[in-house]
């Protein structure tokens, strides 16, 4: 525990650091990754506190899952010489945690009393969403805060949960608690409040964040967005493989016609990338679900424009995209790792290899072959050309998007199985024409597709949802391009040049 008469002259940000470091040590850690609770080093508190815009007046600041106080510490060392006043309100749990927040803002009300600010707080120690919830539906129900700092915890919920059940009472849906903690937040403060979170970055697009993202919209400006070139950057510490983001938002402003994205190689970089860019670039007015694009840089937006404003969608093409429909756990009883009489291919992750295609992949870890039988007919599909990506990529992997194709004459079958990491393009159920399969899987391995899908995709999956949502060019330019690549031998370079030559 850090002393408070003792320590005065050390930075609060400083102490807050120091009291995570010890508590860090007191915590079980499976028990925190099963919680989802990971907390913000000095560097990444002081970066979310320098994020808000007001620094005078009255403060009243929520930090929600506040671990040991480090945002609340970050932000009154930020408004240390401007502010009258700061209120402050911290949810936490954990019983170790409040020990040393109760330090940190014993710290904090030193610190305010040395500078002449009214210093009050108070630590919860409840459910925060129960909690909030309880708030917003009683009688007397009126914002409290003007400020909220947020690292809330990384965790699913479950439809059937009692997090969920509490949400849907003031009309929220979300599946993971930390837009559930920023969704609440939201709703507590105030018109004219600020709000300044770290979370994942996977709410920025896919189905799964559409409420929130209407949440976000309907209420807030989206002012200010900071990204990690590294996914290691944020909770480097914690050694957790996390793509974050950090955003602003104020209640209750009209949107901002411009967005200030900020980017760096860590949370310490003297000299992080600005780049102000037109929300309309980062939230398209064609999208309705409202997905966000993350450009940082000139080069960035143009890429924006030209792959996100080509003329057509799958459903233009005559084209889906579908998770492959074998679930290996479910057909154990099924699974050959030899093609045999009475079995069909089975493509499982293995056997994409690059932009490439290997079958059967011997002395690998998973089977080649499915039993065609009755009981796996409703998972197999017309033998013919399909293209094909992973929907799991490397935690580290340079490229996000890689896509193979399966041709008919791999084996001499009617029908063939792909595994559920896989994803397949499909005309409407059936093969896809070679010409326009070839096109399809050079657009999709070009740099510039790349790149694109990597502003629009925040996580390492690339779901079926993840491909339906991008724009593709129209059918006679894919199979014009079709005609000019070499699928035997993939070369980038190449690859690039005609997809250069067509968009």
């Amino acid at each position: 525990m850090i002393e408070v008469a003792s320590k005065m002259t050390v930075s609060l940000n400083k102490i807050g650091d120091d009291n995570r470091v010890v508590a860090n040590t007191k915590l079980d850690e499976k028990l925190r990754g099963k919680l989802g609770q990971f907390m913000s080093s000095s560097a990444v508190s002081s970066l979310l506190a320098q994020m808000f815009e007001t620094r005078d007046g009255e403060h009243r600041i929520l930090d929600a899952g506040a671990g040991v106080g480090s945002l609340t510490a970050a932000f009154v060392e930020h408004v240390k010489n401007s502010a009258s006043s700061i209120d402050s309100t911290c949810f936490e749990l954990s019983e170790i945690l409040n020990e040393y927040l109760a330090n940190t803002m014993q710290h904090c009300a030193k610190h305010c009393e040395s500078v002449g600010i009214d210093w009050k707080s108070q630590i919860i120690n409840e459910d925060f969403i129960s909690h909030s919830v309880n708030s917003l539906l009683s009688d007397d129900f009126k914002p409290k805060y003007n400020k909220a700092i947020l690292n809330p915890p990384y965790l699913k919920i479950s439809a059937k949960s009692e997090e969920r059940k509490a949400l849907r009472k003031v009309n929220f849906e979300t599946g993971n608690l930390y837009s559930a903690f920023v969704g609440l937040a939201i709703m507590l403060l105030e018109n004219g409040g600020e709000l300044v979170a770290i979370t994942p970055r996977s709410f920025c697009n896919g189905p799964y964040f559409n409420d929130f993202r209407r949440l976000i919209f309907e209420n807030c400006s989206l002012n200010k967005i900071h990204v990690f070139n590294c996914r290691k950057s944020a909770f480097k510490t914690d050694k957790v493989l996390q793509e974050n983001v950090v955003f602003h938002l104020t209640k209750g402003e009209a949107q901002r016609k411009m967005v200030v994205v900020t980017s760096s190689s860590c949370a310490e970089d003297p000299n992080p990338n600005i780049f102000e860019v037109p929300f309309a670039d980062v939230v398209s007015t064609n999208n309705p679900n409202r997905f966000i694009h993350i450009v940082t840089s000139k080069e960035e937006l143009s890429i924006a424009h030209r792959a996100g404003n080509l003329p057509c969608s799958l459903s233009d093409l005559g084209i889906q995209a579908s998770t492959g429909k074998v679930v290996d756990f479910r057909t154990r009883e099924n699974l050959s790792m030899d093609f045999v009489e009475g079995t069909v291919p089975l493509i499982f992750p293995q056997h994409l290899q690059g932009a490439s295609l290997k079958w059967p992949v011997i002395g690998g870890k998973k089977p080649n072959a499915l039993l065609n039988n009755p009981n796996t007919s409703s998972l197999l599909v017309k033998n013919g050309t399909y293209v094909l990506t992973r929907r799991l990529t490397a935690k580290e992997e340079k490229r996000r998007l890689i896509a193979s194709i399966y041709s008919e004459d791999i084996a001499n079958v009617d029908v063939v199985g792909f595994e559920n990491k896989t994803n397949y393009f499909h005309a409407m159920g059936q093969p896809l024409e070679p010409l326009l399969a070839r096109g399809l899987w050079a657009f999709l391995n070009s740099t510039l597709i790349d790149k694109y899908f990597r502003q629009l995709n925040g996580h390492t999956q690339v779901n079926a949802t993840d491909l339906r949502i991008l724009s593709y060019p129209d059918m006679e330019t894919l199979i014009s391009i079709g005609e000019r690549v070499n699928i035997s031998i993939f070369e980038q370079d190449m690859i690039d040049q005609i997809i250069e030559e067509f968009i």
